[in-house]
């Protein structure tokens, strides 16, 4: 996991590891500093040399600098290895999400991925910046703090290195507690962060229903378990600190007094070039050397935490960046789709990938290039599904789906994609001016090209009515424009690409049927080339198409035109009277 996301560090690597180094500088100054102190008080203070004093004071003072020079150094390149790496792991996490297929996308809610890209990654980078700097510095004092301990009195050392069994088994203790905690708590997350979304999103429905009051509770009752959850973490994190204080601080009252007995009955040092017994300098330096090992406990301790907390959101990014997309391009792929014919051969989908458990099945259908197709069928019949395997957004479960007589597989995604047009019930508008929309077809397109699409899709009327025109400022998601106006832009949009294929998902049932015929006026004229796709509730949408398909529970009941399916077909003949009758025709 860790190694999967150390990929995403790249050109700040150097950085990383120049943050190492300058830290072990640090390390090197601080260790030294308690050696001379020794010196100084034992042969400086002790016999009343002045000028070794000055020149040792001198030596200690440099020592001091060099030391804050480099935290200072590691600080700032840390710093920006670490931000450097969070923004390489956002990048690496979002690109890989565009690659998704619709299959990838229903495996994670939005929510998820918006709390996986923000908060997660924050986590990851906090722990991160902190390891840089930290994992080194600590253990390397550790180590040296150690072994100067040794050269002086390995008897003293050993109390020290008695008590790090007993630290390291109380620290995984707690990280076998609160691991579970944590997990829980960042699914929470997850339905928190869905719940303002939604909120968001549907704010115009949440006041019009005046239900403000049962959605701030919604919100605090999950707010309320992420703080029970994150209370009962800190609660078991608690014990960190006091533990590991315990332990080090009964380690150096150890050191301090077995230290004093040696200094009364002139216990020898280890090393010969400290002196032949042991004095008050020397123990002043292990004492110090207790405090830096317990100043680098306490360090280890808070990357303990850190890793603790971010040990999720390391595993919830993995979990995108290890994500394939179910659908690829292939080793030689198509680049050119001919023309816009299309078939099905015998196709079934199922979006769990079980056979049992069929959306489509069984579905054959041909549909000449420039056709102009009607699809029609109750709510759940899979009409959507059928038109979303078109450009491959979702991959046949069994079966062929060919464009252009040639199998959607074998396509580059590109290509197929940019020679399909597809306009949903819902499409969305982005934030920007009109004509920055637009261009979202066609980044390329003249303004000419721009107000002949929005004719055909009998927008270009309401847009001139707009003070600003086609500059007018379009709100995130289209909210300043009507449901109607929305759809006809969309359906412009689409045009500017100058598709092979259009397909119209539900996207004319907010506009009235005098708009609605208009559109299908000025595409039989106007794209007669084009093979167009209409999925729609209202017979009057597609009862002038070439072919009308009637879908039901996820296979084609029938295929015709209008006046044979009125003959032959049940379920056609009663949608089309109940329409005449409750004038739904005519909305």
């Amino acid at each position: 996991m860790i190694k999967k996301l150390l990929h995403s560090l790249r050109e700040y690597k150097t950085a990383a590891i120049l943050t190492m180094l300058v830290m072990t500088g640090e390390v090197v100054m601080e260790t030294l500093i308690p050696f001379k102190m020794a010196d100084l008080i034992d042969i400086g203070f002790g016999e009343g040399n002045l000028s070794y004093i000055i020149k040792t004071g001198l030596l200690l003072i440099l020592f001091a600098l060099g030391s804050f020079l480099f935290g200072v150094l590691g600080s700032l390149i840390g710093a920006k290895a670490g931000t450097g790496f969070a923004k390489n792991l956002r990048s690496d996490m979002f690109r890989n999400v565009q690659t998704f297929s619709f299959s990838n996308i229903d495996r994670f809610s939005t929510a998820s991925i918006i709390t996986r890209l923000t908060t997660d990654v924050s986590n990851v980078q906090n722990t991160f910046t902190m390891a840089i700097r930290m994992a080194i510095r600590t253990p390397m004092t550790m180590i040296f703090s150690a072994l100067m301990t040794f050269f002086i009195n390995w008897k003293l050392a050993l109390i020290m290195l008695a008590i790090v069994p007993v630290l390291t088994a109380a620290l995984m203790l707690i990280a076998w507690k609160v691991f579970p905690v944590f997990e829980r708590a960042f699914k929470i997350f997850d339905r928190l962060n869905n719940i303002v979304q939604e909120n968001l999103h549907g704010i115009r429905v949440v006041k019009s229903f005046v239900r403000e009051e049962h959605e701030i509770d919604k919100f605090e009752k999950t707010s309320g378990e992420i703080f029970d959850n994150f209370s009962i973490a800190e609660k078991i994190l608690a014990w960190n600190n006091p533990i590991m204080m315990a332990c080090m601080y009964t380690g150096m009252l150890l050191i301090a007094w077995v230290g004093a007995h040696f200094i009364v009955n002139g216990e020898a040092v280890t090393v010969s070039f400290m002196g032949t017994v042991f004095t008050t300098g020397l123990l002043n330096s292990i004492l110090t050397y207790s405090m830096q090992i317990l100043f680098s406990c306490m360090g280890l301790s808070m990357i303990f935490v850190m890793m603790i907390i971010s040990r999720e959101s390391m595993r919830r990014i993995t979990e995108i960046l290890d994500e394939k997309a179910t659908i690829t391009d292939p080793e030689r792929p198509v680049t050119e789709v001919k023309d816009g014919s299309i078939e099905f051969r015998n196709v079934d989908f199922s979006y769990a990938g079980d056979r049992e458990r069929l959306c489509l099945a069984n579905v054959s259908l041909k549909i000449p290039s420039g056709a102009t197709v009607g699809i029609i069928g109750g709510t759940g019949s899979s009409k959507s599904t059928l038109v979303q395997m078109i450009p491959r957004l979702y991959e046949a479960t069994a079966g062929q789906v060919l464009v252009g007589g040639v199998d959607v597989s074998q396509y580059d995604l590109f290509a197929l994609r940019e020679a399909v047009s597809m306009v949903l019930q819902k499409n969305l508008l982005f934030s920007g001016s009109i004509k920055d929309n637009m261009r979202w077809g066609n980044e390329n397109a003249s303004d000419e090209e721009i107000i002949h699409a929005c004719k055909l899709a009998a927008a270009d009327d309401f847009i001139r009515e707009f003070p600003e025109g086609y500059d007018t400022h379009i709100e995130q998601g289209g909210t300043n424009v009507s449901g109607g106006q929305r759809q006809r832009l969309c359906i412009a949009r689409a045009l500017l690409k100058n598709p092979r294929i259009l397909i119209l998902d539900d996207s004319t049932s907010a506009v009235d049927t005098a708009t609605d015929a208009s559109i299908r006026r000025a595409f039989r004229e106007e794209i007669p080339d084009i093979t167009k796709l209409i999925i729609a509730q209202r017979i009057s949408s597609v009862q002038d198409a070439d072919m009308i398909v009637v879908m039901d529970n996820g296979r084609i009941n029938a295929a015709g035109t209008h006046e044979e399916l009125i003959k032959n077909n049940a379920i056609y003949r009663e949608v089309y009277e109940s329409q005449q009758k409750g004038g739904a025709g005519n909305e």
